[in-house]
């Protein structure tokens, strides 16, 4: 599968841990009964894992759009508690989505900047 290529292994015991497009995985099943949500499998470390892992969407029990709306206004200067508001959602879910996203971008900037190339 072409787009198995945007993830990488997310044991991080694995030597392919954080490697993309290493041809390591492969997709085993499928975590809802709708089967949206694929369950990738690594072919070195033998682990199975969905393809939200790692990201701001695992675990996570509101539905995609609503969360990104929660991130977009935040992104566009709102407080938490007027995003809670627009939202129709508490507080605390806006800062707990908040906090992981910010996690996450902080490991992806890490990611990126490092696999920058330099300038000449």
């Amino acid at each position: 599968m072409e787009d198995l290529k945007r993830f990488c292994c997310q044991n991080e015991r694995c030597i392919s841990f954080g490697s993309r497009g290493g041809g390591n995985l492969s997709v085993c099943g499928h975590t809802d009964k709708a089967k949206r949500i694929r369950l990738l499998y690594c072919s070195t470390c033998k682990t199975r894992f969905t393809e939200r892992k790692g990201t701001v969407f695992y675990r996570a029990r509101l539905p995609e759009p609503k969360v990104v709306d929660i991130l977009d206004h935040v992104q566009d200067g709102n407080g938490m508690r007027q995003t809670a508001r627009l939202c129709r959602t508490k507080e605390d879910t806006v800062i707990r989505y908040v906090r992981k996203a910010g996690r996450h971008a902080r490991s992806l900037h890490a990611e990126l900047v490092a696999f920058s190339p330099s300038d000449p």
